[in-house]
């Protein structure tokens, strides 16, 4: 049975205002499939990282809540942000704190991420938005943060073109969803091995997004402390997160 947009959003209303521990992630079953969902607006400390102080890649989740801890942060939630070579610099484009860190790439190739049309996630001062890559490439609004991946999941409301609906290409995915009025993003990942077209119509027809993209496959990693997950094993590359203030420590 689909489940209709302002169904999750009042379930995950109906969480925020019971004062549950787990307020910024949201389990949720469509379609006979499992998915987390967390969501950041545009009021939120979201922030890409990458390189440490040191200049080494953060690599992990610990690693990243460690650095926060001295600004007395922490991480709420975070996930894998995009895809990465094998010395875990981004593959395409790379902003962080206004920064760029590696250019945008508009060009048709192997694999998920040259599956045009790809995307930019881009978290503009008062707005995120999801741009397709070479639309983004000729007219680039100012990010203070952005990755680039792909292939687009939703575009404008419809799916991307070549997505199968009867694939058997299944594999544990996540993404980031963007609303109509920029004021929301919405981090998902598969916890169960889904192929694109079944990643693409929890984006659309359940969550309601016109906009989504598709960060990575096999390697996703969520860190959700307040459903007591964090993934680990494979290193990371970029990560993006919502940053909190810490718990201040007890007596």
């Amino acid at each position: 049975m689909k489940r209709s947009a302002s169904a999750y959003v009042a379930a995950l209303a109906a969480w925020l205002l019971a004062g549950t521990a787990a307020a910024d992630c949201l389990r949720s079953e469509y379609q006979g499939q499992s998915f987390t969902a967390c969501e950041a607006r545009v009021s939120d400390d979201l922030r890409l990282f990458l390189y440490g102080a040191d200049q080494q890649v953060y690599g992990s989740f610990r690693s990243i809540d460690a650095a926060l801890a001295a600004e007395s942060k922490r991480l709420a939630f975070a996930m894998n942000a995009s895809m990465y070579h094998p010395d875990r610099s981004p593959v395409g484009l790379y902003i962080e704190d206004g920064e760029e860190v590696s250019r945008i790439v508009t060009s048709e190739g192997p694999g998920n991420f040259g599956m045009l049309p790809n995307g930019v996630f881009c978290i503009e001062e008062g707005r995120f938005t999801l741009i397709e890559s070479r639309a983004f490439a000729k007219a680039p609004p100012e990010c203070i943060h952005a990755a680039q991946s792909g292939p687009m999941l939703v575009i404008d409301g419809a799916y991307h073109p070549r997505f199968i609906e009867g694939s058997d290409s299944r594999l544990i995915r996540n993404g980031v969803g963007v609303s109509a009025d920029g004021q929301r993003a919405v981090f998902v990942i598969a916890n169960t091995p889904v192929n694109f077209f079944e990643f693409a119509r929890f984006f659309r027809d359940h969550l309601g997004l016109p906009q989504a993209l598709y960060l990575d496959g096999n390697v996703s990693r969520l860190h959700a402390p307040e459903l007591r997950r964090s993934d680990w094993g494979t290193l990371l590359g970029p990560i993006i997160g919502k940053v909190v203030d810490a718990e201040p420590a007890t007596q």
